[in-house]
């Protein structure tokens, strides 16, 4: 009589099946690449020539460990981090969208006042870095962790998963605030929403950039709690929970209104998926 008992998988591929391994082994292999150039071009680079590339070169090194832990641990081809041109356009588009959306609400409420500029060059400098952040931060929240457990636990628990520890992660951020918290809570909802719109990166990579650099490097008010250094010289008055204080804009109420409307819109718009 013929054996038809299943054969046994390889002690490796059953390690790297369960998804909470190809998470942690996911997330390894986008930080450590940029972990690994950041302390190099530190310590081997003088400071006048650390000008803008180890933050671009970061930021490709963290695609490359992408793609690696895709192709060597998953066995498949990284489609949703292929370019696409449209999609980063389109985020870019929407986040700038948002940015004038609560600056205008700021300003209409007199939470913003502007009381000069800089030379415009100073608009140059954050740009590589918000480019790396935004980059590092989609692959980890967004290709990595909401992706592989949205695969094993469905939408819902990958949505309320992403939302907690995205959230989380800004605790440690300087002036943090419990609006801010709640604001950093749903901006994540919105970022997963634009990943789902297109199942590709991009789109949410654009959507970030957009937020972070215009605040960063145009208005000039603290993002996350980061130091201000930004093109034009800002203001900031009135009721904390209006202007986000030393937070910046992400602890204000006006964010809260413009990143819930645009997250549930998105949502709408998304394709159909697993919601356990």
């Amino acid at each position: 009589m013929e054996n038809t008992a299943p054969a046994v998988q390889p002690l490796r591929t059953r390690v790297f099946s369960h998804p909470v391994v190809r998470i942690v082994a996911g997330i390894a292999c986008v930080v450590v690449p940029l972990v690994a150039t950041m302390a190099l071009a530190q310590n081997l680079v003088p400071k006048e020539l650390r000008v803008a590339w180890p933050y671009l070169l970061a930021a490709a090194l963290c695609l490359a460990g992408y793609q690696l832990f895709a192709r060597r641990v998953e066995h498949r081809t990284p489609d949703e981090i292929a370019p696409h041109g449209a999609g980063l356009l389109r985020g870019l588009g929407i986040g700038a969208a948002l940015v004038l959306a609560v600056s205008g609400l700021l300003l209409a409420a007199g939470a913003f006042t502007v009381t000069g500029s800089q030379h415009w060059s100073v608009m140059l400098k954050p740009l590589p870095e918000q480019v790396m952040v935004a980059i590092m931060e989609e692959l980890l929240f967004r290709a990595v962790l909401f992706r592989i457990t949205e695969q094993r636990w469905g939408t819902r628990t990958a949505l309320v998963v992403n939302v907690l520890l995205f959230a989380l992660a800004h605790l440690p951020n300087e002036h943090v605030s419990a609006l801010g918290v709640l604001n950093t809570g749903v901006a994540a909802l919105g970022f997963c929403a634009a990943w789902m719109l297109t199942r590709n990166l991009w789109l949410p990579v654009g959507l970030h950039l957009a937020w972070n650099y215009l605040f960063d490097g145009v208005i000039g008010v603290p993002v996350s709690g980061h130091a201000v250094r930004g093109w034009l010289q800002v203001q900031m008055q009135g009721p904390e929970w209006l202007s986000g204080g030393a937070y910046g804009v992400e602890a204000s109420a006006a964010t809260l209104l413009a990143w819930g409307a645009a997250a549930a819109w998105m949502l709408r718009g998304r394709p159909a998926a697993t919601a356990r």
